[in-house]
């Protein structure tokens, strides 16, 4: 009986370690969007502002994340987005990161 529930312990810690892994990875996966993002859209922001968001776009859908926001000030560019993230006792969530990017 013991043995039992000492197997039961581990694998519900285990099962939460594995959660906690996966969101974190999902967080740094949404944070290199973002920042990828903010990058291109500050790139685009003096050259072609118009367009500059829509890059982003493109490049957050690339590395599986949706732009939510692009705020471009000056050559400043301000981006959130946004990745979800499928748990299996959970369901599904979302991971929001945001970045900023322009000229030094």
């Amino acid at each position: 009986m013991w043995g039992v529930a000492l197997m039961a312990l581990l694998m519900a810690v285990a099962a939460s370690f594995a959660m906690v892994g996966a969101v974190r990875v999902a967080r740094h996966k949404a944070y290199g969007a973002a920042d990828l993002s903010a990058l291109e859209a500050a790139r685009l922001a003096l050259v072609d502002p118009a367009n500059a968001c829509k890059a982003a776009a493109a490049v957050a859908k690339a590395n599986g994340a949706n732009l939510d926001r692009c705020t471009l000030t000056n050559e400043i560019a301000d981006v959130w987005v946004s990745r979800d993230i499928e748990l299996p006792t959970l369901g599904t969530r979302t991971v929001l990161a945001r970045s900023r990017a322009g000229p030094t």
